[in-house]
Order: C-alpha cells, then sequence, then structure tokens
C-alpha cells in the first residue's frame, strides 16, 4: 500500500488567530515542510489563487498541492451560491493536479468566534441533518463532475463535530461526499477514532493526522472557553508529541486499505513550538507508524513532467 505525507501551513500561520502566526514567507513555509520529509502542503491564505503563480513555486519547492479548505454554507444558503463560490477553487485544483477540496461548513459554526463557548455550538434536527446531508450529497456529485472531489470535514463548534453527528450525517448522505477523517477533531469530541474508521472506512479519501493534549482539552470549562481559546491553550499538536496512538490509527486504516493522503494539521503558537521543529516529530512518528503498518511512503513531491 502506498501514503502520501503533506502538512498544513496552519502550523505556521493561523487564519482565525493572528498571534499564533509566523512572518514566514510561502517558500520558506514549503522549504521547512520539504526539509522535514513531507511532500505536499494544503493550500493556505498566502498561497497564490492563479495556477501560473503558484506552479512554479511548487516546483521549485518540489511540493504538490494536496488539499485545501473551501468554507462552505450549504446548512444556510443555497447551492447556487456555493457553486458559485468554489467555481473558482475547482478551476485552480484541476490546474495544479490537487486531488480533493476539503469541505468546511461553516453555516451556524462557532469555530471562528472567540466569543463563544463550546458548550453553545449548533445542533441540528434529525430532519435538518437528513435535509444537509442530503444537500451535500447532491454538492459533492456535483463537484465531482467538475472534475473534482470533495472531502467532507467534520470539526469541533460545528454542525457535524461529535460521532453521532458523524454518524448522522454519513447515515443519511450518500457516496458523492467522500469523508475527511481528522483524529484529533474527532477525539477532541469525544468520539473513539478507531470505531468511527470501522463505520465509516469506505467513505474516507483523506485523513487529517492532527494529534490533540488531552490534559488540555480536559481542563477545558466548555462554558465559557472558545474552540479559539483551546486551540490559543495548546489542545492540538503533531502526531508523537500528544494523547492519540497513531499506532492503532495508522494500523485500522491499513487494515482497511486506505491509501492516499495523510496530512498533519497542528495549529499552535510557532514561538512556543516551531513548525519546522513540530514538522520534523510528526514525519519522524509518522513513517515508524506506517512503515509498521505496511506502507510505502512516497517521496516524490513535484511530480515529474
Amino acid at each position: 500500500m502506498r501514503a502520501k505525507l503533506g502538512m498544513s501551513p496552519i502550523a505556521w500561520w493561523n487564519d482565525d488567530l493572528a498571534e499564533l502566526s509566523d512572518d514566514v514567507s510561502l517558500e520558506e513555509c514549503l522549504a521547512q515542510s520539504r526539509s522535514a520529509g513531507f511532500t505536499g502542503m494544503e493550500m493556505g491564505r498566502r498561497f497564490p489563487s492563479d495556477p501560473e503563480i503558484m506552479l512554479p513555486i511548487l516546483k521549485e519547492a518540489d511540493v504538490t498541492l494536496c488539499g485545501g479548505w473551501f468554507s462552505g454554507t450549504l446548512v444556510d444558503e443555497g447551492m447556487a451560491d456555493n457553486k458559485d463560490r468554489i467555481q473558482p477553487m475547482i478551476d485552480l485544483f484541476k490546474a495544479v493536479n490537487a486531488p480533493c477540496i476539503v469541505y468546511g461548513e461553516v453555516g451556524r459554526s462557532i469555530q471562528g468566534d472567540r466569543s463563544k463557548p463550546l458548550a453553545t455550538k449548533p445542533k441540528l434536527s434529525d430532519d435538518e441533518m437528513k435535509a444537509y446531508a442530503r444537500r451535500l450529497t447532491q454538492f459533492g456529485e456535483w463537484c465531482a463532475e467538475q472534475g473534482m472531489p470533495l472531502s467532507y470535514h467534520h470539526h469541533m463548534a460545528a454542525v457535524v463535530e461529535t460521532e453521532p453527528e458523524l454518524d448522522a450525517f454519513m447515515r443519511y448522505s450518500g457516496e458523492g461526499i467522500p469523508l475527511l477523517l481528522d483524529a484529533g477533531h474527532l477525539a477532541f469530541a469525544g468520539g473513539d477514532v478507531l470505531r468511527a474508521i470501522d463505520n465509516h472506512h469506505k467513505r474516507i479519501n483523506h485523513v487529517h493526522v492532527k494529534d490533540v493534549r488531552m490534559e488540555v482539552i480536559e481542563k477545558l470549562d466548555r462554558q465559557k472557553q472558545s474552540f479559539l481559546d483551546a486551540v490559543a491553550l495548546g489542545a492540538f499538536t503533531v502526531p508523537g508529541d500528544g494523547s492519540l496512538d497513531f499506532g492503532a490509527i495508522v494500523e485500522r486504516l491499513a487494515n482497511y486499505g486506505y491509501e492516499g493522503w495523510f496530512v498533519v494539521e497542528a495549529e499552535q503558537d510557532p514561538r512556543k513550538n516551531p513548525p519546522l521543529k513540530m514538522a520534523q516529530v510528526g514525519y519522524k512518528e509518522l513513517m515508524r507508524v506506517m512503515t509498521a503498518a505496511g506502507y510505502t511512503v512516497e517521496t516524490q513531491g513535484f511530480p515529474n513532467a
């Protein structure tokens, strides 16, 4: 089985918390990640939106674009608005041969609002979840028809956060909307990562290997503290520096034949946790557990053409 290792630039620049960002250029971010061993990088705010500009930067860094976040609003807004907003991203991602677009639901979400405690996260009724899942399925099918598959990101402080919410979403949605499994978000929400893999492995097409510091999460006052407060306190980290058993997680994915990207997405304070050092820690741990699980990790970055 083959796998690819990527990173998210959120370790260098945080789009929601400016104070958790380094004054690091895109080129330096890519160079640091590549030097640690990673061959892919998900899109962040300092990436150009023109493929004619992006491709030479990726080629110089020997890195491929391995995904990127789209802020979806289908829980409240119509299909047409979301299609219009995602179309330029589809065109860009096709031009640079990215594997998928990560769909993150921001409608009703409190993930970017530091004034909203975790306990006030939005919740959908069963009928609302059913209708929402059906819209996502249709939207995912449409994106795939345009040549770019989606990957649905369950997320803290959003409408699909907990394991029961994920189960309901998956039950009511169809194969047209694949799943991004994020170990850290599911663990933060109190879910069982291995059970989620058992239940939904057929739909997983992208994986975020985000680790958590449970000692931070367990001390949170969810009636008063927000998701961004948790991030600032250090709730997330890279594999090998947190509480999750990535040996077991990767082995479970391997048992079901998952092949594709494993992306380290670990937003932290870069002054306390230098991104290059953390990238090296994460890469070392992932190579250890992936080798043990029988994966061959691809070492080629920018495709030879």
